[in-house]
């Protein structure tokens, strides 16, 4: 028996109005969230025009771009919050075609998997749904056809799978928020000192993640059994169920100061060349489905919002600097760089609400206009929510003339206040200790994060 996936009607609506206007094919991302049960889509987009595409948009197209779908996967990953996932792919064109392109989209779908993998500071469980979805939509009958693909597993082959369409999948979602505060130094040893910048911090993340994982999660000031209902103790309706859609969960975190004791003490001395610091507070966001969630599910979820968030904010910052890069100092000085703050966008008649990245001189027009293209969603610019303050997130740099760093170093300082999410980059030659401490007899000592 194949999985099953319940649709959102207003999905089925979207891929029944779009029209292939003289084009062979539209394709597109299915996004949602897998449970054990069944999987759950709300959003459909489709994947936009290139430019060239755009200005003749009668031309055909004989195959997919896979490099072009896959950008687009990567992208909208960004714009997810926690517990929401690209499920799969869409295609509509004609009946007949629809097996021309069936090797085409399966190797999409590894693809688009492994550049949305190859980002994250996480790796999916043994026991999560590994299965990712392509749906073939005909482009005259509008009759669907479900399969599915083991990403993990590259000799895979397809199975079949329902596609069922539901009202008010969109509404039955539970929302889980909390504030965490990182502090994060990452010293640039000599040895890692050709890398790059991005690749040197995403290192560091690495071993910050680890934090974050092993943390513990209070759930409204509780800590509660992982395996336990989320949802325990809260009232019943009339007909027998939970009413727990559109609830809110405030959630806080506990990560370890110190090693456990069963690590030994250890000094460790390393030559630096420099070193990246990470400091601020992040606002985070997930959602899980109300059908019977676990307290397990929702530290997950929550957990992979605060590495993807982070994660996120350095890339788009990286990315940023290459596009705008600056002749190289010649001088050691101090840097500041603004990160991007995060807005959240509502989908209309759910909970739900996606999020982007906004830089302080962005204007909202901007991210409308990135939401129109990226998820084919027209927004009203009233309607963002700015979690934080524009100036929440800065990167301060000490360059040294006679260090190689990438250019993304290079850009003029700017200097934050007091409450920014610091990211300083120090580039001076020098000896940076690291000690670790084993944990005391007394106990295991916490630093606790919260608003």
């Amino acid at each position: 028996m194949g999985r099953t996936y319940i649709v959102e009607e207003t999905v089925g609506q979207y891929l029944s109005n779009i029209n292939l206007q003289g084009r062979v094919f539209v394709s597109g991302l299915l996004i949602g969230q897998c449970s054990s049960q069944k999987d759950y889509v709300i959003l459909a987009t489709r994947t936009p025009l290139k430019e060239e595409q755009n200005e003749n948009p009668k031309a055909k197209l004989e195959s997919l771009d896979e490099e072009w779908a896959t950008e687009h996967a990567s992208q909208v990953s960004r714009m997810l919050p926690g517990g929401l996932l690209v499920l799969g792919i869409f295609i509509i064109t004609t009946l007949e075609l629809a097996n021309d392109f069936q090797h085409a989209l399966r190797r999409l779908i590894f693809s688009m998997e492994k550049s949305m993998n190859r980002k994250r500071l996480w790796n999916f469980t043994e026991e999560e749904v590994s299965e990712r979805v392509i749906l073939h939509v005909c482009s005259s009958t509008k009759k669907v056809s479900c399969r599915t693909y083991d990403v993990r597993d590259p000799k895979s082959s397809a199975r079949p799978a329902d596609w069922k369409y539901q009202n008010w999948v969109s509404t039955s979602w539970l929302s889980l928020e909390c504030t965490v505060h990182i502090n994060i130094h990452i010293p640039l040893s000599t040895t890692s000192v050709s890398y790059t910048l991005e690749k040197n911090t995403k290192n560091g993340l690495t071993r910050w993640a680890k934090q974050i994982e092993n943390g513990v999660y209070l759930i409204n000031r509780q800590v509660k059994d992982e395996d336990s209902d989320l949802l325990e103790g809260q009232k019943k309706s009339s007909r027998g169920s939970t009413q727990g859609t559109g609830h809110s969960f405030d959630i806080q975190v506990l990560t370890q100061l110190l090693l456990n004791s069963d690590h030994r003490s250890t000094a460790t001395v390393q030559i630096c060349s420099g070193s990246v610091n990470l400091k601020g507070d992040v606002k985070c966001r997930a959602y899980i489905h109300s059908n019977r969630p676990k307290v397990k599910d929702a530290v997950q979820a929550i957990k992979r919002d605060i590495l993807n968030t982070v994660a996120d904010r350095c890339e788009i910052l990286f990315e940023d600097l290459l596009l705008n890069e600056t002749p190289e100092k010649k001088d050691c000085e101090k840097e500041f760089h603004i990160l991007p703050h995060r807005v959240f966008v509502p989908i209309s008649g759910s909970p739900v609400m996606l999020c982007d990245y906004k830089f302080g001189d962005e204007a909202a027009e901007e991210i409308r206009d990135h939401f129109l293209e990226m998820l084919d969603h027209m927004i009203q610019t009233e309607d963002l929510e700015i979690a934080e303050e524009i100036n929440t997130a800065c990167m301060t740099s000490f360059m040294d003339s006679e260090a190689s760093l990438t250019n993304a170093d290079d850009e003029q300082p700017e200097q934050p206040n007091k409450t920014n999410l610091v990211l300083k980059i120090q580039q001076n030659i020098g000896v940076i200790a690291a000690f670790a401490v084993a944990v005391l007899a007394a106990g295991i000592s916490f630093h606790y994060f919260s608003d």
